[in-house]
C-alpha cells in the first residue's frame, strides 16, 4: 500500500497569554491510499487542529507531517498552496460553495485555477454531477439546492480532479440523517472508485460507523487507533 499521510511525532502548543496550551501531544498517524479514516474525540480534542495541519492550513510546533512524500511542514506558503491546489480536496461543514455561481461553475472552480481547458472542464463536471445524483442540476445556484444537495455539490469539488486526499471537517454537521447516510455512502464508494484517501473530523457516531479506521483523540493526544472493517 502507498502511504498517502504520515505523521510523526506532532506536537502544537499555543500560547494564551502566560499558559502554554497543548493542542495535540506526540501524534504518531500512518494513512494508506484509499482509506477512509475517521477522527473522533469531543470538541477540543485536536481533531479539527490536526485535520488543518494535514492540509497545511496550520503549521505544528515540533514534528513531520508528508502528504504524498512531501514534507508538509517545511514548505513556505506559494508551496503549500500548490500542495492544496493539485493534491487535496477539502469539504467544510458550511459548505462553503459561491452563491453567484452555479452547481458546475462551483465544481470547475479548482479546474480552472489549475488551468485545466474549458472542455476538459465541462466533461469532468457534468460526470462528477451524475455520479454524485445531481444530474440536471448543474445550472441552479447554491440557494436553489437542499443541504444535503450543496453537500454533494462541495463533495463533488473536492473530488472531481482526483486529489489523493481529501480532508472533511465535520461534513455531515448539518445534515439529516437520511443525507448524512448517502453522503458517507457516496464518499466511500468514490473512495473506492479513485482511490482517494479520506480523513473527516466528526462527532457523529454515523460518521464513525462508516470509517474503515476510527483514530480517536482525547486532549490531543491519540488514545485508540483501530481498522474497523
Amino acid at each position: 500500500m502507498t502511504t498517502v499521510v504520515s505523521c510523526k511525532q506532532l506536537n502544537k502548543i499555543y500560547q494564551q497569554g502566560s499558559i502554554e496550551v497543548h493542542a495535540l501531544t506526540d501524534i504518531n498517524l500512518t494513512v494508506e491510499a484509499g482509506d477512509f479514516v475517521c477522527l473522533s474525540g469531543p470538541s477540543g480534542s485536536g481533531k479539527s487542529t490536526l485535520l488543518n495541519m494535514i492540509g497545511g492550513l496550520d503549521s505544528p510546533s515540533s514534528g513531520e507531517i508528508m502528504v504524498d512524500g512531501q514534507r508538509v511542514d517545511q514548505m513556505n506558503k506559494s508551496e503549500l498552496a500548490e500542495l492544496r491546489l493539485h493534491k487535496i480536496g477539502f469539504v467544510f461543514q458550511a459548505y462553503n460553495l459561491i452563491p453567484v455561481l452555479t452547481a458546475r461553475e462551483n465544481i470547475e472552480m479548482v479546474m480552472q485555477m489549475q488551468g485545466d481547458s474549458k472542455q476538459y472542464r465541462h466533461q469532468l463536471s457534468m460526470a462528477i454531477l451524475k455520479e454524485v445524483g445531481l444530474e440536471g442540476l448543474e445550472n441552479r445556484r447554491p440557494s436553489e439546492l437542499s443541504g444535503g444537495q450543496q453537500q454533494r455539490v462541495a463533495v463533488a469539488r473536492a473530488i472531481v480532479d482526483k486529489p489523493c486526499l481529501v480532508l472533511a471537517d465535520e461534513p455531515t454537521a448539518n445534515l439529516d440523517s437520511a443525507n448524512a447516510e448517502n453522503l458517507l455512502q457516496l464518499m466511500r464508494d468514490m473512495g473506492e472508485e479513485h482511490q482517494t484517501t479520506f480523513i473527516v473530523s466528526t462527532h457523529d457516531p454515523l460518521v464513525m460507523s462508516h470509517a474503515r479506521r476510527l483514530v480517536k483523540l482525547h486532549d490531543g493526544k491519540i488514545i485508540e487507533n483501530h481498522e474497523q472493517h
